[in-house]
Formats: structure tokens, sequence, C-alpha cells
């Protein structure tokens, strides 16, 4: 159990960074071509991992499981993640960092919609309570200025719910890190694909002359250099590699729901990082926000943690 609360702390902390980080590198490299890399890395450092989960279950992985390893990696890092990049281009990184923490609200909302799960009294008041956080976020009587990254990130984070609630499909027959590095692995060969796409003068003067000029001719190894290679590491290598790895160990060590406290503390700790790191501010109306979906996060994961210890 200890050793589940250290995977838990280490998730936090390198999660609670990783706004923080891809706003730092955000002006240095396309958000496509940084989404495709960090993946890239990401799903490599998951791989020993993830061939050990697959041995231990017996799992030799067919056709069909391919396939849906190609479902789930694209809603989770063609869709999800692009908009999430481009949300951190469009907001500050402390806003990007508590609104998708929020992806936990879409998580419970999808499973009672399509995988018919029972949702509680105190599971209500919780969404209610975080959406009234995001509300006050997004302060309606203001919503100039970063109303873009705003509807980005909740965008990214309904996305990321939908890819939650699809791979629960299957998890339980390859395990969270096999079914997270594949996803990774096949999201970011679906990125690469596109990638090339994009370079086809056609294509790129399309994007172009609709205004969405990250997406034509994206480059792959453009902006690499000893400046910027030790922030794709850390990107790459710790935030989502080892990230992913520590949070998918800690639920194995202690449990689902106990590991969700990365989701709870990461809308308190990332604020704050941001502002002794990049110098961004935390205001009233984005306190008052905190404070909300830190409560709401409290009222979901306290009745399932005395649950556990209930049934223990």
């Amino acid at each position: 159990m200890k050793k589940g609360y250290i995977y838990i702390l280490l998730a936090t902390v390198l999660f609670s960074t990783m706004e923080i980080a891809l706003k730092i590198v955000s002006n240095k490299f396309n958000p496509i071509q940084l989404t495709f890399l960090r993946f890239l890395i990401g799903s490599i450092i998951l791989l020993p991992l993830a061939i050990k989960g697959l041995r231990s279950r017996h799992c030799r992985l067919k056709a069909n499981d391919l396939a849906f390893f190609a479902l789930t990696g694209f809603i989770c890092v063609v869709v999800s993640m692009v908009l999430y990049q481009l949300a951190i281009l469009y907001a500050q990184a402390s806003v990007v960092a508590v609104l998708f923490s929020c992806n936990t609200i879409f998580v419970v909302l999808f499973a009672c919609m399509l995988l018919h799960e029972k949702i509680y009294r105190y599971t209500v008041l919780s969404i209610l309570v975080s959406m009234l956080g995001i509300v006050v976020i997004m302060n309606p009587a203001h919503m100039s200025g970063n109303m873009l990254g705003i509807v980005l990130t909740i965008l990214s984070a309904v996305t990321f719910a939908l890819y939650n609630i699809v791979g629960r499909i299957r998890s339980d027959r390859y395990g969270g890190v096999a079914l997270t590095c594949f996803s990774f692995s096949f999201g970011s060969l679906e990125m690469f694909l596109l990638i090339l796409v994009t370079r086809i003068s056609h294509v790129a003067a399309f994007f172009t002359q609709a205004g969405l000029k990250s997406f034509a001719s994206v480059p792959i190894l453009q902006g690499l250099s000893v400046q910027s290679l030790p922030s794709l590491v850390y990107i790459g290598i710790f935030v989502t590699g080892l990230g992913y790895t520590s949070y998918f160990l800690a639920m194995e060590e202690t449990s689902a729901v106990t590991a969700s406290l990365v989701f709870f503390i990461k809308p308190a700790l990332a604020p704050l990082l941001a502002l002794i790191i990049i110098r961004e501010p935390i205001t009233a109306t984005m306190a008052a926000g905190i404070l909300l979906i830190i409560a709401g996060s409290l009222i979901y994961i306290i009745p399932g943690m005395q649950a556990k210890k209930t049934r223990a």
C-alpha cells in the first residue's frame, strides 16, 4: 500500500507539470508535431511493462485487438490530445490543468449512458459542484480572452473520458498499461500518417486558407535542438511515459478510486506550480473554481474509499 501512495505522489507531480512543460515549448514545436513526438516516446517507455502485462494474462493479440487499439488511439491521441495541445496555445496552463482534471465527471456520465453503470446521489452532487467550478473558471461575465482555450480543453476532457469508457470494454483483457501503451502506439502511427497527408501541397493550401496553419505542412523533426531536446525528453519520457506508468502502477497497488486522488490533487497543485515556474497569476475566480472542483472531487472520492474500507 505504501508503494501505491508513492506511485500516486509521483504521478501527481508529473501530471501537474504537464501543462507547464507543454506551454514552455509550445512556441518551439508545431502542436500536432509535439503531440506525435510525446506519445511516440511515451509508448516506447510503456512497452516493456505492457508486454509483461500481456504475458501475465496469457493474452495474444489478434487482428481485432489491433483494430481496437487503432480506435482507442484515434480517440485519445488524434482527437483528445490534439485538442488538448491546441488548448495549451490559447489558454493559461493552470486553466487547462484544472479543467482537464474534470474528465472524471464525463467518465461518470458516459459510464451511466453507455455502460449502464449505476449512478448515486453523491455522484450527481459531485458532478453539479464540479460543473459549477467549471462555470466559475469560465467566468461568463468575461467570456473573452481564454474562451477558445477553455472550449478546446473541455472538448479534450470529454473525448478523453470517451476513450476511458471505450477502453473499459477490453481493459480486463489487456490490463491498463498495455491498453494505454498500444493506444499511444497506434495513435502515434495515425498521427504520423496524418502528418504526411498535411504535407501534400493541396491539403496544406486548404488548411492555410481555412486559417488552420497548425494543420498545414506539419513538421516532424523541425525545432529539435540542444535547447529544446531536454524539454521534449521531460515531456515524452517523464510526463507521458513515467507519469502514466506511475498512475497505472498506483491503481494496481491500491484501487481505481484511490489512484484517482491524482486528479483530486492536481487542480490544486498545478496552478501553484504554474505560478512559481511560469508566473501565471491565480485570480479570485480561478481560486473559487478550483475550490469547487476539489470539493466536487472529494464528494465523489470519499464515499468510494469508505465503501472500499467497509468491504475490507
